[in-house]
């Protein structure tokens, strides 16, 4: 059965799934008790709820549960999840709206889940910023699977040496890019899809294989997610500089590149 986990499933997370302790009251003495990133579920289905939760804290995951938008807002107002699994459907704040709250002040990682399974939802949520969209019903081993890629996406890149490409300064070690010495909020995905695109300029890049470059070769899901994060990457560098988006160029029916001399 899929609501029933073993515990040999999961046993074997290594130290890369650990939580990072944060300190839950900066007016604490120092040895009071802290508090530990996690995950936050939101959800109003509390079964869902509560097997999803005993699955993510079998794997060493610390999770939280909101039952609804506002009080996931309200928990997000004082403390730092690692990673939100929000649920589309909910009461008094939905998740779309929450969606889009979080993005106006955070790259905080985001899967939806929702029940909605036509692809123009699935799209609506990754323009909205989603970092991944996964539908219901699911089995709790690939939601674990869609939590590792995307925390996994979060982490520092092999590569930590900064280069230029025009006016963009590309900061790997630090995952953020610099214009005219500002930087440019962006999501942790779209900062690996530049990255990935102008480490290389000039090269095409299919779609498949930004998937395996960005999203990791074991992502099972749409190739127009692609797609969807390319356009909201050109979109914010166009809000600074509409020459920085021109530099990433469509290859039709194959993919993208990254061309500076636009």
């Amino acid at each position: 059965s899929q609501t029933q986990v073993s515990q040999t499933q999961v046993s074997s997370e290594n130290n890369d799934n650990s939580v990072i302790p944060e300190q839950a009251n900066q007016n604490q003495d120092s040895s009071a008790s802290v508090i530990t990133d996690h995950i936050l579920i939101v959800e109003d289905d509390a079964d869902i709820a509560m097997i999803t939760q005993r699955y993510l804290e079998t794997a060493n995951y610390q999770v939280a549960i909101a039952s609804d938008g506002q009080e996931a807002l309200e928990h997000l107002n004082t403390h730092k999840p690692r990673l939100v699994i929000l649920d589309w459907m909910l009461p008094k704040l939905d998740g779309i709206d929450l969606l889009k709250h979080i993005r106006d002040y955070s790259d905080l990682p985001v899967i939806m889940v929702t029940a909605k399974h036509e692809e123009e939802n699935r799209i609506l949520g990754l323009e909205m910023g989603a970092d991944d969209y996964l539908s219901k019903p699911f089995s709790p081993r690939e939601l674990l699977a869609r939590v590792k890629a995307v925390l996994r996406r979060s982490q520092p890149l092999d590569s930590t040496e900064s280069f230029m490409r025009g006016p963009l300064d590309i900061q790997p070690e630090f995952r953020r890019v610099l214009h005219a010495g500002k930087e440019i909020e962006m999501t942790s995905l779209e900062f690996d899809l530049l990255f990935t695109l102008a480490k290389e300029p000039g090269r095409v890049f299919k779609r498949d294989v930004l998937l395996d470059h960005v999203w990791g070769n074991d992502y099972i899901g749409i190739d127009r997610v692609v797609d969807v994060h390319v356009y909201n990457l050109r979109k914010k560098l166009a809000e600074v500089d509409e020459n920085c988006a021109a530099m990433i160029k469509t290859v039709w029916r194959v993919g993208y590149k990254f061309q500076e001399d636009v």
